[in-house]
């Protein structure tokens, strides 16, 4: 799924999105608000790079933070929640992640990437072990992603 084709999907379903971004730092909204006349179903991306900012603009929780760190569903699952409740969005989507070089470990390798996907319905957490596969490649990889979860989401009218 491309950028245009998400946007097409959000407006015949009457959705508005929002991004919650880590280890993309903002290449979800970017791809989205790419595509003229996105503001009608965008509504707003929050970049939350370092931990204070998942606190401050998403309300993650420090706890979650400390207990599950930065890269896990956890916070994934609070940084979804948190765009959805601070927005006017339908369907947020997040995204925290390990995206090289360097910086992995053995319980959380370069390459994984943990999802959260937020509508009415409530809060859905998946993660993906992309591999190491470059910065880059991991990053694209993740908006591709990203926009079949929202994608999958207004298929199934859960927002």
């Amino acid at each position: 799924m491309n950028a245009a084709e998400l946007l097409e999907l959000a407006r015949q379903h009457g959705a508005m999105i929002a991004t919650a971004e880590s280890c993309t730092g903002g290449l979800i909204a970017a791809g989205l608000t790419e595509i003229a006349g996105s503001s009608d179903v965008v509504d707003c991306g929050f970049v939350t790079y370092s931990n204070a900012a998942k606190t401050a603009m998403l309300g993650v929780r420090p706890e979650t933070l400390a207990r599950h760190g930065a890269v896990s569903r956890e916070t994934a699952a609070e940084m979804a929640s948190g765009a959805l409740a601070r927005s006017q969005a339908s369907v947020a989507v997040s995204v925290t992640g390990i995206a090289g070089p360097g910086g992995g470990s053995a319980e959380k390798p370069v390459g994984r990437v943990c999802f959260g996907l937020a509508t009415a319905a409530g809060t859905r957490t998946e993660s993906v072990d992309f591999g190491d596969i470059g910065r880059a490649g991991i990053r694209a990889a993740t908006v591709l992603h990203a926009f079949e979860l929202i994608a999958r989401a207004l298929r199934q009218d859960i927002q």
